[in-house]
């Protein structure tokens, strides 16, 4: 590399300098810069991130050839590495449990590991080994498709800042144990578990994304939380569960978070937050939440009609609301309650703050209609609201139009947007 140009200006570069380079291209080509001259043999060899994805090792059409390429490359080089591994990745489709993987994590776990990132292929769960709860200096940990126990002996990660566990295996009482026992966590991210009964203690958190099959969920500590994203999926067991039971929903998820920014609502959230004692006393103000975007919304339920209400009279700051609904035309047309509009919706409320409004799979049934004229009429600084009708009658598509234009609007600049889909 030098013979040609004279002088090596970047092989004398500084190695934290080259290291940063190298960090930058994927690990094959990093591994490949040894050939290029006697000084540049090991400089990969020191790099502390190291992230093996489906391009780490050339593909074929026998899988059982490409995973054994992938273990003997991952084993070889943690052989040939040299001092700490910060970061440790492998997003494999090709990767298999495998015993190798229980030899990795040991040997990461006496080097200093501070991100770990494992996402093996579909197939049989692995289950991790009882060294990895010896990485004492974990900030990030990030596991798919395993089984997790923690031995009697854990007392937490002490460092850990984020943990994200998708489709793992692991018991109730050890989940709601590990995330109290980081208490430095401050992002967390559970998706695709089934039957749990959830309670989360964690007073530095301040992002949570919750996806599954929740029985129940009760943030009993965790006052700094800023954004939250959840979808529910209840089943009719899960239902009946909530039924049961006269505590509020509402009162238990957002009772105990006053400093919510974003709030993201998907499936069965706001059927989740509408079951149990009505929230119209909760006395809590949301002053710092911005964005709410709730999902599958029913306007034939009053009682998640209030729970939007609730929040959005709850939230003085309020800039960007998204709703989409879940009405079923025919029921929802036959049964229209319109008083509750009168009793419900406060006379005084105003949203002085709310500039962009999307209303998507609205079909123009009574209370969407009124959702959409109490918004307008109390919304002073209202720049624009899009209105995605999902009704396919061109009659209920006009009469929609023809209650629009006739609704007040409190902001003289408010643009309305009607998109039919």
């Amino acid at each position: 590399m030098g013979d040609v140009s004279g002088h090596d200006l970047i092989s004398d570069l500084p190695q934290s300098i080259i290291e940063s380079i190298l960090v930058q291209l994927p690990i094959r080509d990093a591994v490949r810069t040894s050939i290029l001259s006697s000084k540049w043999r090991y400089k990969w060899a020191s790099i502390s991130q190291l992230v093996f994805d489906d391009k780490c090792v050339p593909t074929c059409n026998d899988r059982d050839v490409v995973e054994q390429s992938v273990v003997k490359f991952i084993t070889r080089l943690l052989f040939l590495h040299q001092g700490p591994i910060h970061k440790f990745q492998i997003t494999n489709s090709n990767l298999q449990s495998c015993p190798e993987v229980d030899q990795w994590i040991l040997f990461l776990s006496r080097n200093d590991i501070k991100e770990l990132i494992l996402e093996l292929g579909e197939g049989e769960f692995f289950r991790i080994p009882s060294c990895l709860f010896n990485c004492k200096k974990l900030t990030r940990l990030e596991l798919s498709r395993c089984e997790l126990d923690p031995p009697l002996s854990f007392k937490g990660f002490m460092c850990l800042k984020s943990l994200n566990l998708h489709q793992v295996l692991i018991s109730p009482d050890a989940i709601e144990s590990l995330i109290s026992s980081c208490p430095l966590l401050e992002s967390l991210s559970l998706s695709y578990f089934d039957s749990l009964v959830l309670t989360i203690c964690a007073p530095n958190l301040k992002y949570l994304c919750l996806e599954g099959e929740f029985k129940d969920i009760f943030l009993e500590d965790a006052p700094l939380l800023i954004e939250i994203s959840v979808a529910m999926y209840m089943t009719d067991d899960n239902a009946e569960h909530f039924e049961q039971s006269s505590n509020c929903n509402f009162a238990k998820f957002l009772g105990g978070v006053p400093n919510l920014e974003r709030l993201v609502g998907l499936i069965d959230f706001t059927k989740y937050l509408s079951i149990g004692n009505d929230p119209k006393n909760l006395s809590i103000m949301y002053n710092n939440l911005e964005i709410i975007e709730l999902y599958q919304v029913s306007f034939e339920d009053m009682k998640e009609i209030l729970v939007v209400l609730r929040l959005i009279t709850s939230s003085p700051n309020l800039k960007e609301l998204q709703i989409s609904g879940s009405s079923n035309i025919p029921t929802a047309t036959d049964t229209p309650d319109l008083d509750f509009w009168g009793k419900e919706c406060p006379l005084d409320a105003t949203l002085r703050h709310l500039k962009v409004v999307k209303l998507t799979e609205m079909c123009g049934v009574p209370h969407e209609m009124e959702f959409i004229k109490f918004l307008l009429g109390c919304s002073p600084v209202l720049e624009t609201m899009s209105i995605i009708c999902s009704a396919y009658d061109m009659e209920i598509q006009l009469k929609m139009l023809i209650e629009l234009v006739k609704f007040r609007r409190a902001s003289t600049r408010a643009e309305i947007v009607f998109i039919r889909e």
